[in-house]
């Protein structure tokens, strides 16, 4: 990831960047040279990542916020904002998974799931933008899923939440490209994740990954990384509003 010089330097945000798909993603573009603020709601999990990072010789902070509380995601943008003064390239990473069927799905849960999946992306494209377009670059990449394209039972509020990315993530693109800033979206497949490892030990969705992905296999958190550091590159400034399945073909045949 060394061979991208118009990253380094640049001020990343990666929301939920404490493990998972959000770390690889943070790792990668730390390897780019650029300035990366590692995200999460707990803070002892931020410092040792912070360490890690340090020990690489990679610039990084990190910032604490409880994305479910939309005034407290302004407040932390702009703490980085007084801080960075900029953010180059923000990653909407952070999101969760309250798995329930309908009849007992309780409005916290849709509500928290709405505002931590799609709520604070809004804030925090809103907040960084006005420096991204006095500078005339910027880079918004939002996660959202292949549960933004199809769904399945059980999963109503992620499902709404990633939809609703990929139409925020269309919208925010043809609004600011003419300013300059791209904005696009990636819909990983079933990645290997502590958030995923309620399916582990279950051989029924094994078996529909063994199956129902051509690959026949669980994706890795640094298979998503890439594309994210790609996105963000000049290689893919004519890429506006796309919402990049990685998925090892699953939608393809579903």
């Amino acid at each position: 990831m060394e061979n991208f010089p118009e990253i380094s330097r640049k001020k990343v945000l990666v929301t939920g960047s404490s493990r998972g798909i959000g770390l690889a993603i943070a790792e990668n573009f730390a390897r780019t040279g650029a300035k990366v603020i590692l995200h999460g709601k707990v803070e002892k999990q931020l410092k040792i990542k912070r360490a890690i990072f340090e020990d690489n010789g990679w610039d990084v902070d990190y910032i604490k916020c409880d994305l479910s509380n939309i005034s407290e995601v302004r407040k932390m943008a702009k703490k980085i904002l007084n801080k960075e003064g900029r953010i180059d390239i923000l990653v909407n990473n952070a999101g969760i998974n309250l798995r329930n069927p309908l009849n007992m799905m309780t409005d916290s849960d849709w509500h928290q799931t709405l505002e931590v999946n799609l709520s604070s992306c809004f804030a925090l494209s809103q907040e960084f933008a006005p420096e991204m377009i006095s500078s005339g670059w910027g880079r918004i990449i939002n996660i959202g899923s292949i549960m933004s394209l199809v769904s399945r039972s059980n999963i109503s509020s992620y499902t709404s939440s990633k939809h609703g990315i990929a139409g925020l993530t269309k919208s925010l693109a043809a609004e600011l490209a003419p300013k300059g800033i791209t904005v696009n979206a990636i819909a990983p497949g079933f990645v290997r994740t502590d958030a995923t490892e309620v399916h582990k030990n279950n051989p029924d969705f094994q078996r529909m990954i063994k199956v129902g992905t051509p690959i026949g296999r669980w994706g890795e958190p640094e298979e998503i990384a890439g594309v994210a550091v790609f996105l963000a590159s000049n290689s893919a400034s004519f890429i506006i509003g796309h919402i990049l399945v990685v998925d090892g073909g699953y939608t393809a045949t579903v």
